[in-house]
């Protein structure tokens, strides 16, 4: 593994550009040994940079003119704006300047933009957006966090989509989690082998077959939490219904303790006894530690990092992608894929 690695930032995506970006690259430059690339207005960031203190020699600024807001139509606004911030470190990211991309910017400027410009890995048929999310401790690994995909990027699935997605969750965290063999869960309507519809059932043969993969069968909703598998795989549609879900109950369950903190002393004492118990709930969205969702599937890491990301959470992005750079997150996934084509 090389010490050499670049990652592109998208200096003016996400809600605190272009500020939280270059704060980000100017840490990483003084601690880290990863090269960043800058993308953007080129006098907005060395107008942020000389408010910091930052290592000229491991940053560079490509110059983008333009930059797609959170509430703009992706895929019109990539079309109307061409040297758009996102879509110019994509190009670059293709081009070979950078091995990875970070962006705190619109999540689907992100996947059109990943998919307009980086090529597909080959024999990859769709590409997957993972969520991290923290489980109970892990038999199999001591980070507590799993991978959950697709959530988003492919809706519906075939079969194959889905083996594809188990193999890229494989790579990913065997690299990231150093978890020699994770175990992959089937996201189903119950464990029995028989569950689900036909391409469920034949997803769960395929990856029961697959060489290279630790497939432990199918897992259900409430199994997500409490870290029965390392990688849990799912259609887009399903991924993106229970990360949400996940979301919402956070919310629901501290205004429900605010309430009850208000009401009744009995409540206060039982809000008070769980608190311990919300925080580590509260740490299922905690964006900062994790820093964002791998993109998987292409020939250059693409990490999607929270809109709301300050410099911690884009710099901890930042560090993610040049590991899995480094760790050759793109090769395993093609290598795998190639293994199980030819002996298909």
């Amino acid at each position: 593994m090389s010490d050499s690695v670049a990652i592109a930032i998208d200096a003016m995506g996400g809600d605190h550009a272009p500020r939280a970006p270059v704060e980000a690259a100017a840490r990483i430059s003084r601690e880290k040994k990863i090269d960043v690339l800058l993308v953007g207005d080129p006098e907005v960031i060395r107008r942020e940079l000389g408010a910091l203190e930052h290592d000229m020699s491991r940053l560079t600024i490509r110059a983008a003119t333009q930059a797609i807001g959170m509430a703009e139509k992706p895929r019109e606004a990539l079309d109307q704006k061409p040297d758009a911030s996102i879509a110019v470190a994509c190009r670059a990211v293709a081009e070979g300047a950078a091995g990875g991309i970070v962006s705190a910017g619109s999540t689907g400027a992100l996947v059109l933009a990943a998919a307009r410009h980086i090529p597909l890995l080959e024999g990859v048929k769709r590409a997957a957006l993972a969520a991290v999310y923290p489980t109970r401790e892990r038999r199999t690994s001591n980070d507590r966090f799993a991978l959950l995909l697709d959530v988003g990027a492919t809706v519906r699935c075939q079969s194959e989509h889905l083996l594809q997605f188990a193999y890229m969750g494989h790579a990913y965290a065997s690299v990231i989690s150093k978890v020699p063999s994770p175990a992959i869960g089937l996201l189903n309507l119950g464990s029995e082998e028989t569950k689900g519809d036909e391409i469920l059932t034949t997803a769960y043969r395929m990856m029961k077959e697959a060489p290279g993969l630790n497939f432990i069968g199918n897992v259900e909703g409430n199994d997500l939490p409490k870290g029965v598998a390392d990688v849990i795989v799912c259609e887009g549609f399903i991924g993106n219904v229970s990360l949400k879900m996940a979301e919402g109950m956070v919310e629901t369950f501290k205004h429900l303790g605010e309430y009850a903190f208000k009401n009744k002393l009995a409540w206060k004492l039982g809000f008070l006894l769980l608190h311990s118990g919300l925080k580590q709930l509260k740490a299922l969205t905690d964006y900062q530690e994790y820093g964002g969702a791998p993109f998987l599937g292409f020939e250059r890491m693409v990490i999607k990092a929270h809109g709301r990301s300050g410099a911690r959470a884009i710099g901890n992005a930042v560090k993610v992608a040049a590991k899995a750079v480094r760790g050759g997150v793109p090769e395993r996934i093609r290598g795998s894929i190639a293994q199980f084509a030819r002996r298909g």
